[in-house]
């Protein structure tokens, strides 16, 4: 049976997801020039200043043709960053989740791991069986979010992907699977409450 992954709202108590559309344009292009420093660490391409327009255009032909299903990330009534299904393989029931980026002010907050439940979860629903992500070896914070997740590390891709800057980076893959996805979602909602018991930011 193919995975059938669709668009939807998906919402917990901490952020909204909605499938992204112009209405979110301009906070978007706000949210990603709120942070001119990251573009050129860790991110193959950039979503800041001049580069926006183009990317915009692109995740909407991504997004038209079903291979990107793009998420505006909503708190408090306001798009925060953006995070998609990539990669999207229906018969191999398979998928990427990546493309992320928040406004500095909620990193570190309950939103990542609030919008990371939400979409694992529809993904499993939907029928995925494996989940992966994708990030620059160099980059050591997002490794060490993603095995506090509890997503397996499998390996890296030496020399796999050209950044626009022209560095070329060695990728690190790490995945979920379907039968992990328990355990891995039992972790992630009591860290979801024992932020909520912090008093944590929604």
């Amino acid at each position: 049976m193919a995975m059938k992954l669709t668009e939807a709202v998906l919402e917990n108590d901490y952020v909204r997801l909605e499938p992204l559309r112009e209405i979110h344009r301009d906070d978007l292009r706000d949210a990603c020039n709120a942070d001119q420093a990251v573009w050129p660490s860790f991110y193959l391409y950039s979503l800041a200043n001049e580069h926006f327009d183009p990317f915009w255009a692109r995740v909407q032909k991504d997004r038209e043709s079903g291979s990107w299903i793009p998420f505006a990330v909503i708190v408090d009534n306001r798009c925060v960053g953006i995070s998609c299904y990539i990669g999207i393989e229906p018969v191999h029931r398979a998928l990427e989740l990546g493309n992320t980026y928040y406004r500095p002010e909620v990193r570190g907050s309950a939103v990542n791991p609030a919008a990371k439940h939400a979409l694992l979860s529809h993904a499993f629903s939907c029928g995925a069986n494996r989940v992966q992500f994708r990030v620059d070896a160099r980059n050591t914070h997002s490794r060490g979010a993603l095995v506090k997740l509890g997503a397996t590390q499998e390996g890296i891709f030496r020399q796999e992907r050209v950044m626009w800057t022209g560095r070329v980076r060695d990728t690190m893959f790490f995945s979920i699977l379907r039968e992990e996805w328990p355990a891995v979602e039992a972790k992630l909602l009591a860290r979801l409450a024992n932020n909520a018991a912090a008093g944590g930011q929604k």
